[in-house]
């Protein structure tokens, strides 16, 4: 053996891990899956809470700050002894994970933990991620290069000299800048002093790729004046970092057509999702993909029946041939059965020989999940009313069993009974779960609510609004109010709220698309007649519209 060879044995590995430039989906495979095995999780506060969320519980974080309550200029470690924390980790043979904003190859004080890692023969690798000087220009709609193939150059204005200034300005190629909003104007400067036009066009982009982004468009001789007319100069928040792009070939010209990003249906929009966190999930899922920040607040706490003694006897008729069909209404019937199987040590098998009806694409999803595909789904209206309108009358020469097992809320309405009663079918209406009011959400949440700080609201019942009302207060009348149907929207409208939007049918991605086709109606209605794209929350008196880091 070498005895000059590290000794690898008793260390721990380092991986340096790129964040990217914001955007928790821009983060690579191989990124997740080293944050799903690190042991220890050093990040910089701009990229804490994008990273965190993929490490495992147990994963000791001793960097606390996020990226809201640290005031740290971009670049700078998050304390002196970042390296140190890092190497002690190592040394301790633990698996670090070192995650930083943007791409690790460019930032020098991770290149200089990596050759203090290197010098003690500590195991790293490097996990590459997205550069902010690239990411942020192709979330901004401003492509780099055109077809003619036009040089790049990167420059970082906090770093940059004499004699840089003076090379890129002398040249016509496409200068990516990094810099902060109030040093724009600055670096502007320094390229016309060098030899550039000021009437070369520029983008300023901030906050880029996530859903405060902004971009202005100018040139290096405007961007100043710009910049103070959008009334973002002065500020308290002049020391965020930008991107700003600069050249004739830049596309800046282009953005109408290419910004992608910020002309989303809901860019930017904060939207209040009040609902069981469980069923929250997918519909955040799509609000997220029109460029919302959904905000779940749950209403509703779904709990056991008080006496379970019913639900028992139903599901033992399930086995025993006592039902010919059992009708799921919604995602918890399901789930309370389902339960109840897995006490019983039951599974999917036990509903051989049953017919299954469902209402609802995630109640259907859910059967799925659980192994069981639905014999019956509303062709039209998913609802009670739609389920009655398919389901077929009970005819004694075909349907040797004539009972119906109906699982739902303690709070349901008749009409699925009582239809099927005159249909000729008996019905054991168990009730499978309860449904009472949450929590408060927290004082934050209630004051956004009450004051205006909510662009949307959507509401997929009646329950929800009453629940919503109680538990947190009224939303402002800037707020947009979604209702997923007739009976949800009087309801909002009997507790004083003014309904924008309904859904063309009782589904709540419909609802939520319905929302995107207000939100695109306003944006292209306010570009038409000339105004700022604004939210519906910049129109509360007080606000303020202005970039937030």
């Amino acid at each position: 053996m070498n005895p000059t060879a590290p000794n690898h044995s008793a260390s721990g590995q380092v991986t340096f891990l790129g964040a990217g430039p914001g955007d928790p989906g821009l983060l690579t495979l191989r990124a997740v899956e080293a944050l799903a095995s690190a042991d220890v999780l050093i990040a910089d506060p701009q990229v804490l809470d994008v990273v965190r969320v993929h490490a495992r519980a147990q994963v000791d974080t001793p960097l606390q700050a996020s990226a809201d309550e640290a005031s740290i200029p971009a670049g700078v470690p998050a304390l002196r002894d970042t390296g140190n924390l890092v190497m002690a980790a190592a040394r301790a043979g633990k698996r670090v994970v070192r995650a930083v904003s943007g791409d690790p190859g460019l930032d020098g004080y991770v290149a200089e933990e990596m050759l203090a890692c290197a010098a003690e023969g500590i195991v790293f690798e490097v996990v590459p991620g997205i550069a902010a000087a690239v990411g942020v220009p192709a979330y901004a709609g401003v492509p780099l290069r055109d077809a003619q193939g036009t040089d790049v150059r990167f420059v970082d204005a906090r770093t940059a000299d004499a004699r840089c200034w003076s090379e890129v300005g002398a040249s016509d190629a496409t200068a990516v800048v990094s810099t902060s909003l109030d040093s724009v104007a600055a670096a502007a400067g320094e390229l016309v002093s060098a030899g550039r036009k000021p009437d070369t066009p520029l983008t300023v982009t901030v906050a880029g790729t996530t859903t405060r982004q902004r971009t202005w468009t100018a040139t290096l001789g405007s961007v100043a004046q710009v910049l103070k007319a959008a009334k973002v100069l002065p500020s308290p928040d002049g020391g965020q970092p930008v991107i700003a792009v600069v050249g004739e070939r830049s596309a800046a010209a282009q953005r109408d057509r290419l910004s992608w990003f910020e002309s989303k249906p809901l860019f930017g929009w904060r939207v209040l999702v009040p609902r069981t966190k469980e069923q929250a999930a997918s519909l955040s899922d799509q609000l997220v993909s029109y460029g919302a920040v959904s905000h779940e607040v749950p209403t509703i706490a779904v709990e056991p029946p008080r006496t379970p003694q019913q639900m028992e006897r139903a599901v033992k008729g399930l086995v025993t041939g006592r039902y010919e069909w059992i009708a799921f209404t919604s995602v918890n019937a399901v789930k309370a059965v389902r339960e109840k199987f897995e006490e019983y040590g039951l599974d999917a098998r036990a509903f051989a020989g049953i017919k299954v009806a469902a209402v609802g694409e995630q109640t259907a999803k859910a059967l799925v999940a659980f192994g069981v595909k639905p014999d019956l789904v509303p062709s039209g209206e998913q609802s009670a009313a739609g389920l009655l309108e398919d389901w077929p009358p009970y005819d004694p020469v075909f349907d040797p069993i004539d009972r119906v097992f109906l699982p739902r809320a303690d709070i349901a309405t008749e009409t699925l009974v009582a239809g099927l009663i005159e249909l000729g079918w008996e019905v054991d209406d168990v009730t499978a779960y309860r449904t009472v009011r949450a929590s408060p959400p927290p004082a934050e949440t209630r004051e956004a609510i009450k004051g205006g700080g909510f662009d949307a609201v959507l509401f997929t019942s009646s329950s929800t609004v009453r629940n919503l009302v109680g538990i947190a207060g009224k939303p402002h009348n800037v707020t947009v109010i979604a209702c997923i149907g007739p009976a949800t929207a009087k309801t909002a409208e009997e507790h004083g709220l003014r309904v924008d939007v309904m859904s063309p049918e009782p589904s709540v991605h419909k609802l939520a698309e319905a929302l995107a086709d207000f939100g695109a109606a306003r944006r292209d209605a306010a570009l038409e007649a000339g105004d700022p794209v604004t939210r519906p929350s910049e129109r509360r008196p007080g606000s303020r519209r202005r970039a937030r880091s």
